[in-house]
């Protein structure tokens, strides 16, 4: 079991940056390719980000490419999102997942998830 838990959400204006976090319980983390999703009001949970065990590979969504940066630091169980250029439809809750066989788009390739953190971008 990987307990997984979202910080960093918070309310900020169009064209901020800001950093999102997701720390890991288990000291295993280095096993688990690693993704971020997202889920905005009356909208399904989207990928946004994944990235490789090691971090040598790195996936985005077209909606992201260039503006937001995933990374890990396997020594601190801890993996990052850091967004840029926000816009009012990057507004949702951010969800990190971990995936013992993948770091795709597909989320039910994810076995555990956290409770997400809110981003709110207003115009």
């Amino acid at each position: 079991q990987v307990q997984l838990v979202e910080s960093g959400g918070r309310l900020v204006q169009a064209g901020d940056s800001l950093r999102l976090s997701c720390a890991a319980s288990r000291p295993t983390f280095s096993r688990y390719g690693l993704g971020w999703f997202r889920q905005a009001p009356g909208k399904e949970r989207e990928f946004v980000a994944g990235i490789s065990m090691r971090g040598f590979g790195a996936r985005y969504a077209d909606s992201v490419r260039g503006r937001f940066t995933i990374s890990r630091d396997n020594a601190k169980n801890t993996v990052w999102l850091q967004m840029s250029s926000l816009k009012p439809e990057d507004t949702a809750v951010y969800y990190c997942a971990a995936s013992e066989t993948s770091y795709g788009s597909e989320a039910s390739m994810y076995n555990y998830w956290g409770q997400g953190t809110q981003v709110t971008v207003s115009s």
